[in-house]
């Protein structure tokens, strides 16, 4: 396994780096288990926090992450795991939490009546908002601040929840019910971001810890299902809901973990963003001639980590810093790795990564 300097990897370098790993991972790697009291039970969230940060020193703290000897400190949500749950459970989704898994929102099966007479609801008074501004108070009130935050989903991943698979067909046969659904999730997502960021100054570090090295105000809409519409649907319906999410919460940024971003690159471009995720199979070059000035966080493959041979993982996190174009614009991670990722392969990507930055 190489070594690395310490003083010569730092949290805020050139080409920052950022490892993320699956709730398996953790169960497996430290016994941590996903179910609800690791959300919502202060001790339980407070004591994992404090093992997560340890872990990542002992694994890589020659890669800068973790802390040798974290101590306790009041925190809300996760910045170690993903797991947008507090938009959909506003919704109305049920929450199924397993100690392995991350959350997942059941479907609701809204009908189309109920789905048009949906209004916003109010966060602070319903599940699970309520509970975490308690903790939030308890916590502020005993230490005298609150840290974390919380992954407030998408648009259209929120959407899906109540909609089902009718919502991509009534992109076409319904729009205006669509574009009212948005605008309504768009203001909730908003309003739940622009309160914790007010109690915590995090709202998406849980999204992509890379938001921290870019800027850690930054909001980091989470675009997953966008790979699933067409570049004119997202221009013609999405966009301008977008645009106004972002008026109202500047710095913004955009996760696009599909494939495809150099398909809705020019159309993203037309929003005020800071940073893009660029999902693994996405053409990079093309990505940087439509955003030139946008921090792009390269991502590789959780599933060619797990199962690629050391080589290869180098030769693809070279091909995509070749593609990338002006490197001090530019971060390179892995997000949500299993358990049984080989740490050859992580270091393996380090190495190339380190080679650029000299």
């Amino acid at each position: 396994m190489p070594t690395f300097d310490m003083t010569t990897i730092t949290a805020d370098q050139h080409i920052p780096i950022e490892l993320v790993f699956n709730p398996n991972w953790w169960r497996h790697t430290a016994g941590i288990s996903f179910d609800k009291p690791f959300y919502f039970d202060p001790k339980a969230r407070i004591r994992n926090d404090v093992v997560m940060r340890r872990i990542l020193y002992e694994r890589f703290g020659e890669l800068g992450m973790g802390e040798p000897d974290p101590q306790p400190r009041p925190i809300i949500g996760s910045q170690h795991v993903a797991g947008g749950f507090v938009i959909p459970a506003l919704l109305g989704a049920e929450i199924w939490f397993e100690p392995d898994a991350a959350p997942q929102p059941l479907p609701m099966k809204m009908s189309i009546e109920q789905i048009e007479a949906f209004e916003k609801p109010d966060f602070r008074t319903l599940w699970p908002m309520d509970e975490f501004i308690r903790q939030m108070d308890a916590l502020e009130a005993e230490w005298g601040y609150v840290v974390g935050g919380m992954n407030m989903d998408g648009l259209l991943n929120a959407a899906y929840h109540l909609y089902g698979q009718q919502l991509f067909l009534d992109f076409y046969e319904a729009p205006e019910r669509v574009r009212r659904l948005l605008d309504l999730i768009g203001e909730l997502i908003v309003d739940v971001a622009l309160y914790l960021r007010g109690r915590t100054g995090d709202c998406s570090v849980s999204v992509n810890r890379m938001v921290e090295h870019v800027d850690p105000m930054l909001f980091f809409h989470a675009n997953c299902s966008v790979q699933m519409i067409s570049p004119k649907s997202y221009h013609d319906i999405h966009l301008a809901v977008e645009q106004r999410m972002a008026a109202r919460i500047q710095p913004y940024g955009i996760h696009h973990c599909g494939d495809n971003l150099h398909k809705i690159a020019p159309v993203y471009a037309e929003l005020p963003l800071t940073m893009v995720d660029v999902g693994w199979g996405s053409e990079v070059t093309a990505v940087r001639q439509a955003m030139p000035h946008v921090f792009l966080n390269l991502r590789l493959s959780p599933v060619r980590m797990l199962n690629a041979a050391p080589s290869e993982i180098a030769a693809g996190t070279e091909a995509l810093l070749k593609a990338a174009g002006p490197l001090e614009n530019v971060g390179v991670c892995c997000i949500n790795m299993d358990y049984g990722t080989p740490d050859e392969n992580i270091f393996a990507m380090v190495e190339v990564v380190e080679k650029y930055r000299r």
